[in-house]
């Protein structure tokens, strides 16, 4: 039931694909203070992934999803009414309520399962939600040709009826109660945890590079002669293999040891980050090479790291935890283009090789993240021994 919710969400959340269009367009307004407006959207979700996942641990995270999924539907409906100083309250409010709604989905889907199967879950979850962005953007655009307003309302009315639904299959539950020997709150548990301090910022790196394919792949494709063809097919090839292999992946992986997939997978995206700049070869050759092996790795790391610090997780801040690595991947996610704008404008050439690096450096951080996962369990069973 989650994973269908994901799929239609994803293929109806048009508000982000259009918006800046929408402002600049009907509305009438300039690039910047468009895009102002639209990036608030973007940092209301980045507080709500740092933040909100505590709303679901302590009231329950079903009530904390179909409430907010209301107030995002109606906000979404009601957007071709607002005037634009509105807009500029409601997009942020939008935003973080959205990531709100998203971890407490994605906190019943990890809690709907034990925890050594979370992998297959959030797999699931992922090729739900890859699906839906497949076919969102075209079925936006096919709608968009009846108006901006059409395509909002509808944005709308799709979450309150996918909310309607939710609300009539999924059980209803109380908050995860906290085990006696537990930590109380979030920062005690993440203070006694020293793996997650490397892999959270692992998490970073890789996706500030990761998110490279989403602004300064296109320029360099096109600055290199490539048509836009190159790019949208290159884009096309990574989102067909996440579909077709992610979930026999991880169903293939889930007894493995977590930490090495993940490094691997960061690996994975630093060579073929390497390669996207190789200049002694076709251009267009390198780029599909390239998109293979960073699929490859995103394959490994997405759904084994999200799955990972939701195991660490304490049973009543799962939520949370979900916001921790959900926060990490959206601040290297809104990092990345005015980072790697600035590189790539000052030598285009060096952008690749220090992607690479950047990458190579996250993978680094996870083995050692792994290393001290490893050292604890040792000291903690030679506790064991030493006690019994």
């Amino acid at each position: 039931m989650l994973a269908a919710g994901r799929f239609v969400s994803s293929a109806s959340s048009f508000l982000m694909l259009f918006v800046v269009l929408y402002l600049t367009g009907p509305r009438g307004l300039e690039v910047v203070p468009a895009g102002v407006i639209a990036g608030s959207n973007g940092v209301g979700a980045l507080l709500g992934n740092l933040t909100g996942g505590r709303f679901g641990d302590r009231h329950g995270h079903r009530r904390v999803l179909l409430l907010t999924a209301t107030v995002v539907g109606v906000l979404t409906l009601l957007i071709p009414w607002q005037p634009v100083w509105l807009l500029a309250v409601t997009m942020p409010v939008t935003g973080y309520l959205g990531a709100v709604a998203s971890l407490s989905q994605g906190a019943l889907a990890a809690l709907a399962v034990p925890a050594g199967s979370r992998r297959s879950a959030v797999a699931v979850s992922r090729a739900a939600s890859n699906a839906g962005f497949v076919i969102g953007p075209p079925l936006g655009a096919l709608v968009a040709t009846h108006g901006y307003d059409t395509l909002f309302v509808i944005d709308g009315i799709l979450t309150l009826v996918l909310r309607h639904v939710t609300s009539r299959f999924l059980p209803d539950q109380a908050p995860v109660a906290r085990e006696p020997d537990a930590p109380a709150g979030l920062w005690p548990a993440v203070r006694a945890d020293r793996s997650l301090w490397l892999l959270l910022p692992a998490v970073v790196l890789v996706d500030l590079v990761y998110r490279q394919l989403y602004s300064t792949l296109p320029l360099h494709l096109r600055d290199q002669g490539q048509p836009l063809a190159l790019y949208t097919a290159v884009i096309a090839i990574g989102s067909a293999l996440i579909l077709a292999f992610e979930i026999p992946v991880a169903l293939w992986l889930r007894r493995r040891p977590s930490i090495p997939i993940i490094a691997t997978g960061y690996a994975l995206v630093a060579v073929g980050f390497v390669i996207f700049g190789l200049t002694w070869t076709s251009v267009a050759v390198a780029a599909v090479v390239a998109m293979v092996v960073v699929t490859a790795g995103e394959i490994l790391y997405k759904t084994t790291a999200t799955a990972h610090v939701l195991d660490a997780a304490p049973a009543h801040l799962v939520g949370q935890y979900q916001g921790l690595y959900t926060g990490a991947a959206t601040s290297g996610t809104m990092l990345s283009a005015p980072l790697g704008g600035i590189v790539y404008a000052a030598s285009p050439g060096l952008l690749w090789p220090l992607c690479g690096a950047v990458a190579g450096l996250g993978a680094l951080l996870a083995v050692a993240a792994g290393r001290v996962a490893a050292g604890r369990v040792a000291g903690v069973s030679a506790r064991h021994h030493s006690h019994t």
